[in-house]
């Protein structure tokens, strides 16, 4: 099936049925490079995102999913995972027009959600249940796992497609149905996934589709009594929005809110020229790559005095070079950031960072270039001479701004990398293998990446400490997040208990 942008409406998908919005609700879609609106996408009303739910909820109790095997779950997800490579290209086409990032990272992310729904359709074929010894020979006690039953799942505009598959692949190898609503700003690639669901001939109803703004559907889709499960991806304040509203239900939550993420970098770490070249590519990539809008971009440099000038310099001179432009241009190394709203927001922290006295070193403006004056572009941007009484430094700013502390001690870089409400991720750079492994240890983040920057796998566990969130996604814990664990205690032999006296 060809997937291009003019064929994603109508755009809600509810019950195996695509239809627009009950009230003929609207939102045009724009392409950040250039400002210029791509298409029109239905956008959902409360009643849209409960029906949706009560379809899910139907689906789920009367067992079409639920009560199939792992080994025929696990096929639709292989088949998934096929029609993701056969459909490349469109899909990368798709995100690389909403999001604004390059191509060559959009290829990547389809790649990657593709080993997702691969690593899970392996994984659930031996997550089985256990036997447990009770010491009873009369007594089979088993440890089972059930699907956990109607799950909500919200994704954030950076990563849709990527994010939003880390919920769906393992909430359907469990048994799982859904509802799914992808940020209202980038909907476009959840969209057509949906359709290679449908595709893919998953049953009607387990994957439900509306999109819209978390302001008009936040409530109907987290304070709903049929809702088992809420995965959410995104920011801090929303986060504690929806654990407020899923208090009333009990509902189990599990959400990823962000990072301030530190990457430290010890003298001995860059001694010689081709490590020290080394070093400045990984922390310019960790914080400029998608333009900064990573949750996980390493955002905080936090370096060792003695080659902190020379290596700013350097991460300087290496910031001015990036090419900016279009994402569908191959020569563009980062594109434009989402959206106008996001940029502002960016311009509002640098004017704040020079305003406590950080030091601004690079960027911290618009592209003069005329070609780039429609999009909503900003300047890698470098402030130096920063300290922990700054927001630019404790706030998560989710753009090209890099903020960079310095230590002279072992102990300092600990207690700065440690030094933030939040815990999702950090870096540490050095030649000695001893010193990496107590900072590794001593790092109080979800994933912590020694000597490299960035790079994960679906097969170990993503999430966050602190105030970056709860529960896991990926690996093993990321299945077990849509499962139900059940004790079955199976007595053989009954007899009488012979606790109450006979009379």
């Amino acid at each position: 099936m060809a997937i291009e942008p003019g064929n994603l409406r109508p755009s809600l998908h509810i019950g195996g049925e695509w239809s627009g919005s009950s009230d003929g609700g609207t939102r045009e879609i724009v392409d950040p490079a250039t400002g210029s609106a791509i298409l029109v996408v239905d956008e959902a009303t409360p009643d849209d995102a409960r029906r949706a739910i009560s379809v899910a909820r139907h689906v789920f109790d009367d067992g079409r999913w639920a009560g199939t095997s792992v080994a025929e779950r696990t096929a639709f997800l292989t088949k998934i995972a096929d029609l993701l490579q056969r459909d490349k290209e469109q899909l990368a086409h798709i995100e690389t027009l909403d999001t604004g990032k390059t191509l060559a990272e959009s290829r990547i992310d389809i790649d990657d959600v593709t080993s997702v729904f691969r690593y899970y359709a392996e994984l659930a074929a031996v997550h089985g249940d256990r036997l447990v010894d009770v010491g009873r020979p009369e007594v089979i006690s088993r440890v089972v796992h059930e699907p956990i039953g109607v799950c909500v799942m919200i994704a954030p505009w950076n990563y849709p497609l990527l994010q939003i598959s880390w919920k769906i692949a393992p909430a359907l190898a469990a048994g799982c149905t859904m509802v799914l609503k992808p940020s209202e700003v980038t909907p476009l690639s959840t969209i057509a996934f949906v359709k290679l669901v449908q595709e893919a001939g998953v049953p009607d109803g387990v994957v439900n589709l509306v999109q819209g703004s978390g302001a008009v559907l936040g409530e109907a889709l987290t304070a709903n009594p049929d809702v088992d499960f809420i995965s959410f991806t995104g920011g801090l304040a929303t986060g504690r929005t929806i654990l407020a509203a899923a208090a009333s239900n009990v509902t189990k939550v599990a959400v990823e809110l962000g990072g301030k993420n530190p990457h430290i970098v010890f003298a001995d770490a860059v001694s010689d020229p081709t490590a020290f070249a080394d070093s400045v590519d990984h922390v310019l990539t960790g914080v400029f790559l998608h333009s900064g809008q990573v949750c996980s971009a390493g955002t905080r440099l936090i370096i060792e005095d003695s080659v902190a000038d020379l290596f700013v310099a350097a991460l300087a001179e290496r910031a001015r070079g990036i090419r900016m432009g279009s994402g569908l241009d191959p020569t563009s190394e980062t594109g434009p950031l989402v959206s106008e709203a996001q940029r502002r927001k960016i311009e509002k922290y640098v004017a704040l960072g020079v305003e406590e006295g950080a030091e601004l070193v690079v960027g911290g403006s618009r592209p003069d270039d005329r070609e780039l004056a429609d999009g909503s572009y900003f300047l890698p941007t470098i402030f130096d001479r920063c300290d922990r009484t700054m927001k630019i430094v404790q706030e998560e700013t989710f753009g090209p701004i890099l903020t960079v502390e310095r230590f002279t001690t072992e102990e300092e870089a600990l207690r700065l990398g440690n030094d933030t409400n939040y815990g999702l991720a950090a870096g540490v750079r050095t030649s000695d293998s001893a010193r990496g492994e107590r900072l590794v240890r001593g790092l109080r983040h979800g994933t912590v990446w020694l000597n490299d920057f960035g790079i994960y796998t679906a097969a170990a566990e993503w999430g966050g400490f602190k105030r970056s969130g709860n529960g896991r996604e990926l690996g093993p814990s990321g299945l077990s997040e849509y499962q139900e664990a059940k004790h079955i205690w199976h007595n053989t032999s009954p007899t009488a208990a012979g606790w109450f006296v006979t009379r």
